[in-house]
């Protein structure tokens, strides 16, 4: 037999009052005889009864549910930061709809359109780029978008994330200062904003001061996984490089067994810093060097700008940049 679904009616009845006293019971609105919202609490307490939120969503016009669209729930990146976004998310009493997006445009719009269906009240992105299509469904929705941990390059919606550009500058520029003329920058796929634009810019950059010519040849553009960067191993060789800086940490974790499998002393004959220090940098022999990042802050900010947004409260700064640093491990001299 098909269990019924207690509703706000079957408490109404139980307890005999009205439809809208439940409601108030329910939303703690105070204009209640505490005689009457005894009775109400006894017969939801008996009943099991538990609010629908669509329902509720429907009458208030909000679910307070948020969406949060993520590339790759298994990369620590974006899983650290998914971790503060929910305990914020928690805090302002927020639930929260993960969807993996595979880093796939399609998927995407997919994912975003199930979202906007659950009728979210906010959502929180964490793709590496804005394809046009998913920029225009964001804009079509009217729905509070906020970016964490990504760069909108053409600033339309607000974002929380670092000084990519600075801190790959920083990095580089300890390898420099090792002596390392010829240092691999590995990232993820160069159209997305924070590789191809501020990643590279800031390797080149560093580059220039130190009256170092670009070479194209050192610039390895890859997926984000362990073994797409132990298989880059043979062309770091061929490309004459004796250090690398790598965008994300699991491919930074491949480049560094790549290059032991191959015989090659870390640091002694090559160096790697990497750049999100998550836990795989300590997992690792030797432990890697990195940028620091404050993933759970940034995830935490993001979900506190976009309550900023749900509420229509005013927002000082569409881009939030948080302070990122630089911790010197074994991976380098």
């Amino acid at each position: 037999m098909e269990k019924h679904t207690i509703t706000i009616y079957d408490v109404a009845r139980e307890a005999d009052v009205s439809m809208a006293t439940v409601s108030r019971v329910v939303n703690g609105n105070p204009n209640v005889k505490p005689t009457t919202r005894k009775k109400v609490l006894e017969v939801i307490e008996r009943l099991d009864y538990r609010p629908n939120a669509v329902a509720r969503g429907l009458a208030s016009k909000r679910t307070t549910t948020v969406g949060v669209i993520i590339p790759n729930v298994t990369n620590i990146y974006f899983s650290s930061l998914a971790r503060g976004i929910d305990d914020v998310a928690t805090m302002y009493k927020y639930n929260i709809i993960l969807e993996n997006s595979d880093g796939n445009s399609r998927k995407e719009i997919s994912v975003l359109n199930t979202l906007l269906a659950k009728q979210v009240d906010g959502i929180i992105y964490m793709g590496n780029s804005i394809s046009s299509e998913l920029r225009s469904q964001f804009a079509h929705s009217k729905t509070p978008i906020v970016l964490a941990g990504s760069i909108d390059d053409q600033e339309e919606f607000g974002s929380v994330h670092i000084d990519y550009a600075a801190a790959i500058e920083e990095a580089v520029a300890d390898l420099l200062n090792h002596g390392n003329q010829r240092i691999a920058f590995i990232s993820g796929p160069l159209k997305e904003p924070i590789n191809g634009k501020y990643r590279l810019a800031g390797y080149k950059k560093i580059l220039a001061k130190n009256g170092i010519e670009f070479d194209p040849e050192l610039i390895f553009e890859t997926d984000y996984s362990y073994h797409a960067g132990e298989m880059l191993w043979p062309a770091i060789v061929s490309a004459k490089a004796t250090a690398a800086v790598v965008g994300d940490d699991e491919l930074a974790a491949g480049v560094l067994n790549g290059a032991q499998d191959a015989g090659v002393k870390v640091p002694q004959d090559f160096e790697i810093v990497t750049s999100n220090n998550s836990k795989i940098t300590e997992i690792v022999r030797p432990k890697l060097s990195s940028i620091t990042q404050p993933l759970y802050d940034i995830g935490a900010v993001s979900m506190r700008y976009l309550t900023k947004l749900m509420n229509k409260e005013e927002i000082a700064e569409k881009t939030v940049e948080l302070p990122y640093g630089f911790i010197k491990r074994s991976s380098t001299k």
